[in-house]
């Protein structure tokens, strides 16, 4: 697939007077894809550990970038590393203990799209193997596991990169761009949403018909969660249990966190307040398929305090969306559609007068000062709306690799490193503490603790 450069997204913008400058997050994916360009780049090794839909989605995408070679797969369902045999030759190493694939002197990088609960050790034993890391999000399943990810990174000078791609994408640095340009006036209020109604979108995966103790290494898969017999549910269906997974939280809103911090340059909220249930999907899961959480925002150097708004339903009737408001007193940037829409309404200067309830006399006398002083009732701020889509095709996934890779290449850091991934993952993790405990919890986002 032909990547589109800046140019050619730029292209495609509505006639405006939106400044387009060049953020340094965009500039260095797009000089890392003219690197990669070539066939002489130095060559990554990469092992996957963890091979289902996600880490194998995630394999196809880093392998279409130059330079890149499987040599080994890990993953505790047999089945799995059948599939990645015949995906990618049977000469690619398969193991059902990712320690094996750590210890290979042929692997230069992993990706971890393990379930939630491995991910902080998985990473850091890599990292302390000498590998660089990709990690899907959550980067880590507990709030106490983020400082340890963080400090493994900084102790061994490794890559680590957390698996949310938003940081990468020319669609949020256009919206960075917008907003540091004061499209928008000084900001109030984010909102976002993700709305499901299927059943592969509520988790309800596929269980293989060979599911069994002898096909899959069950104790392996448990690891820290507590002990259990055998239930392939529990294994496939990962994500609907907190043994395992994190919950609507873990999956979806740290997308939305990333965006934000990416496109306001946030490092977090202070206090985190969550609602919701279980709804519809009544099939053994025991979290929530609705989620609502609200935010509280202080004001930086780089954005005023503002109240953010998440919502995830699964059992959406109208369909499937989502989208992200950005909204200040002068217009919206809204990320949708694959693409990003600058609204501005128009305002009359005038702020209008209520009166009626005064004497007469009042009445003129307010009325001669307020003509004094807006002389026109017409006198309106324009009305536009501007779009800004990239080239059809375009993928934020493939920019994502390019950014890793690169930096595997050149040891310079990644913007959505430990840090930036634990303050992504600890603000949805605390949308589950409150809504389990039933009150708000409050956060350091520059200490990255909570608060008692």
């Amino acid at each position: 697939m032909k990547q589109p450069s800046r140019r050619e997204f730029l292209k495609t913008a509505a006639a405006g007077t939106v400044a387009a400058s060049v953020t340094p997050a965009l500039r260095g994916v797009l000089e890392a894809r003219q690197r990669t360009g070539g066939v002489d780049v130095q060559r990554v090794r990469l092992a996957l550990i963890g091979a289902g839909g996600q880490g194998m989605g995630d394999t196809r995408t880093a392998l279409r970038v130059p330079g890149t070679v499987l040599t080994a797969v890990a993953d505790i369902y047999d089945g799995r590393l059948a599939r990645a045999k015949e995906l990618w030759g049977q000469e690619i190493f398969t193991t059902r203990d990712y320690r094996d694939v750590l210890s290979r002197s042929d692997v230069d990088a992993v990706i971890i799209a393990t379930p939630d609960h491995w991910h902080s050790k998985i990473a850091i034993d890599a990292m302390q193997a000498g590998k660089d890391v990709y990690v899907e999000k959550p980067m880590v399943q507990q709030i106490d596991d983020g400082h340890g990810v963080i400090d493994v990174a900084r102790q061994t000078g490794r890559i680590l990169q957390v698996g949310s791609q938003r940081v990468s994408s020319i669609v949020y640095a256009k919206a960075r761009e917008l907003y540091r340009s004061g499209a928008i006036g000084e900001l109030n209020m984010v909102e976002a949403w993700i709305n499901r109604n299927s059943a592969i979108g509520a988790w309800q995966y596929t269980i293989p018909l060979d599911a069994s103790p002898q096909t899959i290494d069950w104790d392996r898969f448990l690891g820290r969660a507590p002990k259990r017999p055998f239930e392939p549910t529990r294994l496939f269906r990962w994500r609907n249990y907190r043994d395992y997974g994190t919950g609507i939280p873990g999956d979806l809103f740290v997308h939305l966190f990333t965006g934000i911090h990416f496109v306001l340059d946030s490092i977090g909220p202070t206090r985190v307040m969550a609602t919701g249930g279980l709804r519809y999907w009544n099939d053994g899961r025991d979290v929530p398929d609705v989620m609502l959480g609200l935010y509280d925002y202080p004001k930086t150097s780089s954005h005023p305090a503002f109240t953010l708004s998440l919502k995830v339903n699964f059992a959406e009737g109208a369909g499937e969306d989502q989208a992200f408001h950005f909204i200040g007193p002068d217009g919206m940037i809204t990320i949708g559609g694959a693409g990003v829409t600058l609204t501005r309404h128009a305002r009359p200067k005038d702020p209008g007068m209520t009166i009626d309830t005064f004497t007469l006399d009042m009445q003129q006398r307010l009325l001669a000062e307020h003509r004094a002083k807006y002389p026109t009732q017409t006198d309106l701020r324009p009305s536009n709306e501007e779009v800004f889509a990239p080239p059809s095709g375009y993928s934020d996934a493939y920019d994502h690799f390019v950014a890793f890779f690169d930096a595997t290449r050149s040891r310079k850091p990644v913007i959505e490193d430990a840090v930036f991934g634990f303050r992504a993952a600890a603000p949805a993790l605390l949308t589950n503490d409150s809504y389990f405990e039933g009150r708000p919890v409050a956060w350091d986002p520059e200490l990255m603790k909570r608060h008692a």
